[in-house]
């Protein structure tokens, strides 16, 4: 399917998001990331800001990420790491792996973003191992009727456009239960080291686990 670029966000976004991780989000990412192991595929890498907090029971670690700058230096990343990962192009909406293939998928702050949310959802089920796990930290939309319309008008009007597709507003858990995935080992968060409105925002975290 045809992806819309966000070359520049790509540019910039890595080192506006350094604070960010010092501030909280590392050891939010490092707890989350803790108990996995074998085979895991992450969708939407970024630049690796997961890549140190991963711990040596995965075995196997690929990534996929479509922004060619954000793949150089998630390779740079993981060669500085010592990490053994292999970071393709890639979107979520189009895995090129084999059906029941991995034994966790990860998605931090990645779901916001995709173009076919829905697509991306079934495609990660499909990768997974029957009873693996979905392990991700996503905001969402507001369960407010009125603050929802308010986050959907702001995306469409500028956030989504500056900030490489990202939606203030989806749905996320619904959509999650929609694609056939057990949510309840998701709790919601609030971030408050975050920039508004995404310290506003609520959160997901933890794992959603495909039945086995």
């Amino acid at each position: 399917m045809a992806r819309r670029s966000h070359r520049l966000f790509a540019r910039w976004y890595p080192k506006a998001a350094a604070s960010i991780e010092d501030r909280g989000l590392g050891e939010q990412r490092a707890r989350l990331l803790a108990g996995l192991s074998g085979r895991v595929l992450e969708v939407g890498s970024g630049h690796g800001a997961n890549f140190p907090h991963y711990p040596p029971a995965v075995t196997e670690l690929v990534a996929v990420e479509p922004e060619a700058a954000l793949r150089d230096l998630a390779r740079e990343q993981a060669d500085g790491l010592g990490l053994a990962a292999t970071v393709l192009d890639g979107q979520a909406e189009r895995l090129a792996f084999e059906n029941d293939s991995f034994d966790a998928v990860v998605s931090t702050l990645v779901l916001c973003s995709v173009e076919d949310q829905d697509r991306a959802l079934a495609e990660i089920h499909r990768v997974l191992k029957p009873g693996g796990r979905l392990v991700l930290l996503e905001h969402v939309g507001s369960e407010n009727r009125n603050l929802r319309a308010l986050e959907y008008l702001f995306d469409v009007v500028i956030w989504s456009h500056v900030m490489g597709g990202c939606h203030t507003s989806r749905g996320t858990g619904a959509a999650l239960a929609a694609a056939g995935f057990d949510t309840a080992g998701l709790e919601p968060r609030r971030l408050p080291y975050l920039p508004y409105p995404l310290k506003a925002s609520p959160h997901l975290a933890g794992e959603a686990r495909k039945p086995a």
